[in-house]
C-alpha cells in the first residue's frame, strides 16, 4: 500500500524542508498535492501510485530506490 511514507519524511526533514515546502515543490511539476494529502502520505495512511513516487524522487532529487529502502 504505502511503504515509502517514512523514507519521504526522513528525506524532507534531512533537507530542512516543511511540509508545505514540499507540497509546493510538487504542484510546481503539476503534481497537484496539499500539505494534508502529504501528511497523510508520509503517516502512511494514504496509498501512493507509481508516478507519485516518481514525482516525490524527483521533487526530493533523490533515486527511486531511495524511497524504498
Amino acid at each position: 500500500m504505502n511503504i515509502v511514507g517514512m523514507n519521504v519524511r526522513s528525506i524532507r526533514e534531512s533537507k530542512g524542508w516543511t511540509q508545505d515546502q514540499l507540497a509546493a515543490k510538487c504542484n510546481l511539476l503539476q503534481w497537484n498535492i496539499s500539505r494534508g494529502t502529504l501528511a497523510k502520505v508520509e503517516a502512511q495512511v494514504r496509498r501512493v501510485t507509481d508516478i507519485e513516487v516518481k514525482f516525490l524522487a524527483q521533487v526530493l532529487n533523490v533515486p527511486i530506490e531511495e524511497l524504498f529502502k
